[in-house]
């Protein structure tokens, strides 16, 4: 076997409404083919965060088919966010009275060896790497600038009555600037994008106890179960993605619908 067809990209994506919430204003996108996942967490307590975080995964998916296969890049998908941006802000002026409208992004794409995720708001991005689990993305949050300025410790974030005040989010407004971070694929990573639902409930000790599970399934499961078993409060919504073997089982079968990292966008 060549290095080449070596890896293989394996993923799941799981949401559920929580046990206090109605409905479910998380929306993702899962196109492993192509190397693109993406969570969204339309804005509770404003008008239709259904609508815009659907508006923001329909937009990236819409351009990603229209690129041509092996011209996909971190900077068109950034463009996409940007589009949907537009569409979500003239949806909220248009629609709902120009009440705010808007969606949280957290977006991976893996292309020839490479990580990159770009995201807004407090929707968070994780890499497990040898049996230590980083967060890579930084929420944009009010909290988080609290502990930026020393007025707020790092443990105090998640308990503080400010801790779901977000500071930038897709379609709250005409400008969207996104963050960005890169970095290499090694064999046997394991990434997480999820939304807020799912860190609220969880520590990053109880996140990496149940990512370590070796059946990627079992992770997704085991993710969803422990937030429903702390209240689960909010929406949870969990993508894991796997830097696979080729050729390894996974629950029993073949991971016959995965793509090899390199030769499908090399």
């Amino acid at each position: 076997m060549n290095e080449r067809s070596m890896f293989k990209l394996v993923s799941y994506g799981n949401s559920h409404p929580g046990k206090v919430r109605t409905h479910n204003e998380d929306a993702f996108l899962e196109l492993p083919e192509y190397g693109v996942w993406m969570v969204a967490d339309g804005m509770g307590g404003h008008s239709a965060g259904d609508v815009a975080s659907q508006m923001l995964v329909d937009t990236v998916l819409e351009v990603v088919q229209q690129v041509p296969k092996g011209r996909l890049s971190i900077d068109l998908l950034s463009a996409a966010i940007q589009q949907a941006n537009a569409r979500i802000y003239e949806y909220g002026q248009r629609y709902q009275a120009g009440s705010t409208v808007g969606s949280t992004a957290a977006l991976l794409f893996i292309d020839n060896g490479l990580f990159h995720c770009l995201w807004a708001g407090d929707s968070r991005f994780y890499v497990l790497r040898q049996g230590r689990l980083s967060q890579k993305s930084r929420d944009h949050s009010q909290v988080m600038d609290m502990v930026d300025e020393g007025t707020l410790a790092l443990d105090e974030v998640e308990s503080h009555p400010l801790s779901n005040v977000i500071t930038r989010a897709v379609g709250v407004g005409r400008d969207l600037r996104l963050d960005q971070v890169s970095g290499i694929v090694l064999p046997e990573d394991r990434f997480l994008l999820c939304s807020d639902g799912l860190n609220k409930e969880l520590s990053d000790e109880d996140i990496l106890r149940c990512m370590d599970a070796e059946s990627l399934t079992n992770a997704s499961l085991a993710l969803l179960h422990s937030a429903l078993v702390k209240g689960a409060s909010d929406n949870v919504t969990t993508i894991l993605v796997d830097i696979a073997k080729a050729n390894v089982e996974s629950d029993g079968q073949k991971n016959d619908d995965t793509v090899p990292i390199f030769d499908a966008f090399g």
